[in-house]
């Protein structure tokens, strides 16, 4: 099975082969390639604030450096989150308000409502539960045969953890897995079936209703009953979120499913695919299980689960020596400021036991920064303590085919054979 990757020495002569002005760095092709990566290392050395003048989403700013990242993610008054944060606007007849997408005071008083589910104190009863569900993942798996590890293992963890949040009904997990695909999906996925944009675009929102009006009939439940823990009923009773519209309600739900699935589920795949394509630190972790929480972080900044978020700039504005003007779109590149030379030392290196693991943009900064962060965290150190106590090793058997999108930076099938239990 191959996924289409191109040689790593042909994509950067080619990336160096063509003008800065015809680089398009929204092209989910780069990503599913896995080629995206001489592009941004020439943008960051001769172009670090980067005009494309035309794209199917129209001209954008691409910027791509770590510390130009963090003064844009930081400055909500210069760049705003609102209409969205992809470099997709919303559509007219179809918006999905969040509150990732808004800018204070609303932002601040909806993310307040559930930021609970994520406190210290929650993590800490949530804990025993992750590691119950993940030894049983883990001693089901197939030993001495193929399986795929992003469906028996990424997958099926995190979408135990979400149905958990949401006190969703168990048999239905996977259908959050199916929504949050959808929702981040485009045609050229085939997800749902065709690879027609119109058709594409109907089933999508068809799949998204779905998802909405079955998260409706959780929510009148919630609503009539006492205040719960679970994020339905964190929405269901919030005085900021009560009384939102179906469609802001599909908007939150869309931004939990999705925040909640593919930072995690990409990142346990990318640690064994990482570990895989270098022994000697999968030797390192054997040897000195102390370092499965810098491990996780290393993970976390050279996977860089979500490529990028999009801010609007609201006032004309130099940046970056570059004039921008109001309404222009602008990517901050979280992929590329992880592997920025001048902030993280030989940054396209792997190194698990590297100092300060946790500099990295993976969860974004300021206002915006990822509410679960610690529980995804939680969630990869949680499952690589029982994979060491399990299995001396899991081999990745070929490379893995990749998400078609520049926006989620994941997997769609890892396989591999675990050769012997401990």
């Amino acid at each position: 099975m191959s996924d289409g990757s191109i040689d790593i020495n042909e994509a950067r002569a080619k990336a160096y082969a063509t003008p800065l002005k015809q680089f398009n760095m929204i092209d989910p092709i780069l990503f599913k390639t896995d080629s995206h990566w001489p592009y941004f290392e020439r943008l960051r050395k001769e172009d670090p604030v980067h005009y494309c003048p035309e794209s199917e989403e129209g001209p954008y700013w691409s910027v791509t450096k770590f510390n130009d990242i963090m003064a844009v993610d930081t400055n909500h008054e210069v760049f705003s989150s609102e209409p969205g944060i992809t470099i997709f606007d919303p559509e007219e007849d179809f918006p999905l308000p969040m509150f990732i997408a808004m800018d204070p005071p609303k932002h601040d008083i909806q993310r307040k409502t559930v930021s609970p589910i994520v406190s210290p104190h929650n993590l800490q009863i949530l804990e025993p539960l992750i590691r119950e569900r993940a030894c049983k993942i883990l001693d089901g798996l197939p030993i001495g045969e193929e399986f795929d590890w992003v469906d028996r293992v990424s997958i099926e963890l995190t979408t135990q953890m979400l149905a958990t949040l949401f006190d969703f009904p168990w048999e239905d997990r996977r259908k959050l897995t199916f929504w949050s695909d959808v929702a981040t999906s485009g045609p050229d996925s085939g997800i749902l079936g065709t690879t027609d944009p119109d058709e594409h675009d109907e089933r999508r929102k068809a799949a998204l209703f779905e998802c909405v009006d079955y998260f409706l009939r959780l929510w009148n439940e919630r609503a009539e009953q006492p205040p719960k823990s679970d994020l339905i009923s964190m929405l269901a009773h919030g005085e900021a979120t009560k009384n939102m519209d179906r469609m802001e309600y599909l908007g939150n739900l869309i931004l939990l499913i999705v925040g909640g699935n593919d930072t995690t589920r990409n990142t346990i795949s990318g640690s064994v695919y990482a570990l895989n394509k270098n022994p000697d630190q999968y030797d390192k972790l054997r040897a000195n299980h102390s370092l499965i929480p810098s491990m996780v972080s290393e993970t976390i900044r050279w996977q860089t689960p979500l490529a990028y978020m999009r801010r609007t700039v609201k006032r004309d504005v130099e940046f970056g020596g570059k004039q921008m003007k109001t309404g222009d779109k602008v990517v901050m590149w979280y992929v590329s400021g992880n592997r920025d030379e001048e902030v993280i030392d030989n940054p396209n290196a792997y190194i698990i036991d590297r100092e300060n693991p946790r500099r990295h943009m993976s969860f974004g900064f300021g206002i915006h920064r990822c509410v679960g962060n610690r529980l995804a965290e939680l969630q990869l150190k949680i499952i690589w303590e029982e994979i060491l106590k399990r299995f001396p090793t899991i081999e990745v058997q070929r490379e893995p085919n990749r998400v078609h999108s520049s926006f989620v930076k994941g997997y769609l099938d890892l396989p591999v054979v675990i050769p012997t239990r401990l």
